[in-house]
């Protein structure tokens, strides 16, 4: 017979903000094994009519929302950015 371990449910986090408001040590639920988001900070980008058509074109033929799309683009983009200057030489001094 195999032997198994149960398995803990995890812990809400509304129960850990309860313990933690009471004082209790609430360092056992986590585990420093994540990373940390940067905050989200929301942006107003104004497009033209073509141009959101395209975005939605795209979006649809990939399966993915209007906003994944732009962000994927601009990812990519500042990456290209990153490595075309990156391989141009330094300006040579006078």
């Amino acid at each position: 017979m195999k032997s198994t371990r149960k398995r803990k449910k995890p812990v809400a986090a509304e129960t850990i903000a309860r313990l933690a408001d009471k004082g209790k040590d609430v360092s056992r639920f986590f585990t420093n094994s994540g990373h940390m988001m940067s905050p989200i900070q929301r942006v107003n980008v104004d497009f033209t009519s073509p141009m959101l058509d395209e975005l939605d074109n795209a979006a649809k033929e990939l399966n993915i929302s209007r906003q994944a799309v732009i962000k994927t683009l601009i990812r990519q983009a500042l990456d290209q950015h990153y490595l075309a200057t990156a391989r141009q030489p330094a300006a040579k001094e006078r």
